[in-house]
């Protein structure tokens, strides 16, 4: 654990250090598709081929509608390993850390006056900042990674959430929040009390903030401070200081702070068309015909401030997504007291749809039915997840060729593939539709399959891989002849 939460730019120094990991583009791009045309080589699966994970992309120069240049970056999460190494961890290790945090959570602290951390005001112009537009249909620029936080007004409980926000005009922005989840709340109570919620957004923050902000309500309940979290993950409490034009907190270390009101008011998300922005799926997503308006009060900004944006279909939103989901599986499995070593949810399912659950080495003939047992309770559990794919130890959760390989090698599909139909989903998989699938009750169902590539115990000898024997250990060319011979 380091003993000081490490800021956004202390994390980029340290892969400036570190070849291949940190590119940065000198020349001037536009923020209108600029920024994502030259990030897309990197971006990897779901974005379409030929792409692949890559570096961190920290362009210097980008143009906003208005104003000057300013640095954007992308790609930070790109890779499980590198996203993983920021926290000093492996891919494998984050989701057991992320569980000691929730356990253990170090709650944040306020500093009054001036802190180490320079912050500069600005008017509320959301024109003068390099926000990217992706593409010609999206509905406009978006925040992707900003990071909102708020108070509920009733409960006192604080919350931190990453939502999609587009630009509507200089100082408001629509927002899309998940239903039934934190944010959504505090704002129904504050809509109770007939006030506006103050929040702050976070634009550029700390890897262990960034990333507890994006685990599930069933890791992190509702009572429990993602900030506390996000202490606990980085190894010291997280630094607070009052919003200047409202009555709520920011994060004293973030790059860019957007102080404002989430507002009773709706507009639609795109006054002009149907299409809202890439999703992380791969596929375009759907404007909504009225969302929350968020007005913006006042806008903070470090010297130099870096603004942290995301490509929708790409490596880095699944892997942001997908490290809390695995903590949250394995926090249920292990109540179980199931066999798991470990678990990867997959950039190919976004991080949330498909599952691969790596389990000990099996010890008698009845861990044959609790592997599955246990991988069918994910699916009634987890309504995002449709495919789990279960393997042994001996298999790389991180190699897309071992898993493979177990698939063919280990699975006979009308023995080793369990079909769930029916269950409940997630709407933003285009199969999830009964225009699809007649067999689905409803638009958001779908059928989930658990794919067994587990060896069966009475079958272990046959499947043993093959082991290399050390260099050192083989006898030498000239100790294999027969006695009295010589090599020429």
């Amino acid at each position: 654990m380091t003993h000081r939460l490490a800021d956004l730019r202390t994390t980029l120094a340290g892969l400036d250090s570190l070849p291949g990991e940190l590119v940065r583009v000198r020349e001037e791009v536009p923020a209108r598709f600029g920024v994502s045309a030259r990030y897309a080589q990197w971006a990897g699966a779901p974005a379409p081929p030929p792409t692949g994970p890559g570096p961190a992309v920290l362009f210097e120069r980008v143009t906003p509608e208005s104003g000057a240049a300013s640095a954007v970056l992308m790609g930070l999460y790109g890779t499980r390993r590198r996203a993983a190494a920021l926290l000093g961890l492996t891919p494998a290790q984050l989701p057991f850390r992320l569980l000691d945090a929730v356990a253990s959570p170090v709650p944040a602290v306020h500093v009054n006056g001036e802190t180490r951390w320079a912050r500069t005001s600005y008017a509320p112009d959301l024109a003068s900042l390099p926000v990217p537009v992706l593409t010609d249909e999206d509905a406009g620029p978006y925040l992707t990674l900003g990071a909102v936080l708020a108070t509920d007004p009733e409960t006192g409980v604080r919350n931190l959430s990453v939502h999609r926000m587009c630009v509507q005009g200089p100082d408001l922005l629509t927002i899309w929040m998940l239903p039934g989840r934190h944010l959504e709340r505090a704002y129904l109570a504050s809509l109770r009390l007939g006030k506006p919620l103050p929040v702050a957004i976070h634009l550029g923050l700390a890897p262990a903030i960034l990333l507890s902000s994006c685990c599930p309500t069933s890791l992190v309940p509702e009572e429990l401070d993602e900030l506390a979290v996000a202490g606990a993950l980085g190894g010291a409490p997280v630094e607070l200081m009052p919003c200047r034009t409202v009555d709520a907190d920011c994060i004293a270390h973030a790059e860019y702070v957007l102080e404002g009101e989430l507002l009773a008011d709706t507009l639609p998300e795109n006054p002009s068309g149907t299409a809202a922005m890439p999703e992380f799926l791969g596929y375009r997503g759907s404007a909504h015909p009225a969302l929350p308006v968020i007005r913006v009060t006042g806008i903070t900004a470090r010297q130099g401030a870096i603004l942290q944006s995301v490509s929708g279909p790409g490596h880095e939103q699944s892997i942001l997504l997908g490290f809390g989901m695995e903590a949250a599986v394995l926090d249920r499995l292990l109540r179980r007291g199931a066999p798991v070593v470990a678990v990867h949810c997959h950039t190919a399912g976004g991080g949330q749809l498909m599952l691969v659950v790596q389990w000990r080495h099996k010890r008698s003939a009845e861990d044959d039915a609790r592997v599955r047992e246990a991988c069918q309770a994910i699916l009634a559990e987890f309504r995002m997840i449709k495919l789990v794919v279960a393997v042994d130890e001996d298999v790389d959760l991180e190699s897309d060729q071992d898993l493979w390989w177990a698939m063919t090698t280990r699975l006979q599909a009308d023995r080793d593939v369990v079909v769930l139909p029916d269950q409940e989903g997630f709407r933003l998989d285009p199969t999830q539709a009964m225009s699809y699938s007649p067999t689905l009750s409803d638009d958001g169902r779908t059928a989930k399959a658990v794919f067994d590539c587990t060896v069966p115990y009475a079958h272990r000898e046959r499947f043993r891989r093959v082991a290399f024997t050390p260099a050192q250990e083989q006898p030498s060319p000239a100790q294999r002849l027969p006695a009295g011979q010589r090599l020429p």
